[in-house]
């Protein structure tokens, strides 16, 4: 597919006040407000307009504008944005929230730019069929598959990106073309962990699977387990083959007290999953273990409602190999010490299904087993506390994982001031993502994720 752009046959190119007509909002509209938040609360930009995009020809007629009137382009979905790069003042925003359809046609299903994870699992559920995803339904799943997906499938089928097979994209030059193994298949592998560096995506495909129930749910440790816990939980979870997958991490009671969870989630035969889920409990004394078997959708609804929009966020990640005593007793002094009690420290354990996949197959920058740790600094605004104190707690975390961390990190979690890690995000797949940047966006319009040039 290649669907020519003629500007003239949109009121785009006569001026602003007819772009796309009832789709842009200014600055002086109702709606302004609303459309230009992100999740996290302490991103706050000011766009010159957001353009509420219900196609690709609404796409290409906003991208039209913004070169002929010489404005920064950010292309915004769901608004779960760690970094705030879906909105730039002064910039135009590409919004294609209003293009959330999603559509079967067998195992696969074709995704709306704006759609969310949650719909796609609903979707897929319908036709008793499961969709890889991360632990959360409410956000993007565009941006989610783009830029990799560590999810509670992760062991068993790897990341949301390795179920991508095709995808619809408007270029910087305003060309809508279709990226997949056949056609544009350069541009297919780079969108496949490089992110939206390379142009909008309106829709994508994306291959499902029988459904299985899994056995999951959540353990709660005291925190007095939290070192030994961590240090027996990576090799059960080696031990246990393709079928599980074990998030962990530490956060804050409402009394105040901070505790250490496990999030397992088995995909194999039930009796062996109750086994070693007593493995997992067996390694400290849990006061809270809610692990049964649930489908895709309670599992990720239960991750939902720990998730609280428009709170302000600094976030931090690294990746380690392993779980050195050094490491856990860098995570653990650091919870001891978290700067709000709404802040978190969550680890993801990449392995299985995931790390078996070449690493040149797709341009995500790991595919060795690691822990990919999640720096989480959150807090209620408040008079007095402009979050430096919050930003301080997670950036030291971050220096001292350093030390026993790979140099780059997970893209999507990086902002502009990790420029080192930005460097070697990509690992060996840096040269070849940057040959296709230039190739596809020589202008650098698009910049979703950090991509070094």
């Amino acid at each position: 597919m290649n669907k020519p752009f003629n500007p003239s046959s949109h009121a785009a190119a006569s001026g602003l006040q007819n772009f796309i007509d009832g789709k842009v909002v200014l600055p002086m509209d109702e709606r302004y407000s609303k459309v230009r938040q992100v999740w996290n609360g302490a991103i706050d930009r000011d766009p010159a307009m957001v353009a509420l995009c219900e196609s690709a020809e609404d796409v290409q007629a906003a991208l039209h504008l913004a070169r002929v009137r010489d404005l920064a382009v950010s292309v915004r979905s769901t608004g779960y944005d760690v970094a705030g790069r879906s909105v730039r003042s002064g910039g135009l925003v590409i919004d294609v929230s209003p293009m959330n359809r999603v559509e079967m046609d067998g195992r696969i299903a074709t995704v709306g730019g704006g759609a969310t994870a949650a719909s796609v699992i609903s979707t897929a559920a319908a036709s008793s069929l499961v969709a890889v995803t991360g632990w959360h339904g409410i956000v993007g799943m565009t941006g989610l598959t783009l830029a990799g997906g560590y999810g509670p499938l992760l062991a068993s089928h790897g990341l949301a990106l390795d179920h991508l097979v095709g995808a619809e994209v408007v270029l910087a030059d305003g060309r809508c073309v279709t990226a997949d193994a056949d056609n544009n298949p350069d541009l297919f592998w780079a969108l496949r962990g490089g992110g939206g560096n390379f142009g909008v995506v309106t829709s994508m495909k994306l291959r499902l699977h029988p459904f299985r129930s899994m056995l999951a749910g959540m353990i709660l440790f005291p925190w007095s387990d939290a070192d030994k816990v961590l240090r027996g939980y990576a090799a059960v979870a080696a031990s246990a083959g393709n079928d599980l997958t074990v998030a962990a991490g530490l956060f804050r009671l409402p009394d105040g007290n901070p505790v250490l969870f496990l999030a397992p989630a088995w995909t194999g035969g039930p009796a062996q999953g109750e086994a070693v889920v007593a493995d997992l409990q067996g390694l400290g004394t849990p006061f809270h273990a809610q692990v049964g078997l649930t489908n895709h959708r309670e599992l990720t609804n239960s991750f939902d409602m720990r998730v609280a929009n428009g709170r302000h966020y600094a976030l931090q990640t690294r990746s380690v190999g392993e779980l050195t005593p050094n490491v856990i007793s860098s995570i653990i002094q650091a919870g001891s010490n978290m700067s709000s009690p709404f802040s978190m420290i969550v680890l993801q354990h990449f392995r299985g299904r995931a790390s078996q996949i070449p690493l040149e197959a797709t341009a995500f920058g790991l595919r060795r087993d690691h822990f990919m740790i999640e720096i989480i600094a959150s807090w209620e605004p408040a008079a007095g506390d402009d979050g430096t104190n919050h930003r301080l707690w997670a950036r030291d975390l971050s220096r001292v994982l350093a030390l026993f961390s790979f140099p780059g990190g997970y893209p999507s979690m990086l902002g502009d001031d990790d420029r080192e890690q930005i460097a070697h995000a990509y690992g060996s797949n840096l040269t070849r993502l940057q040959d296709i940047k230039r190739r596809f966006d020589p202008d650098g319009l698009f910049s979703a994720t950090p991509l070094p040039m």
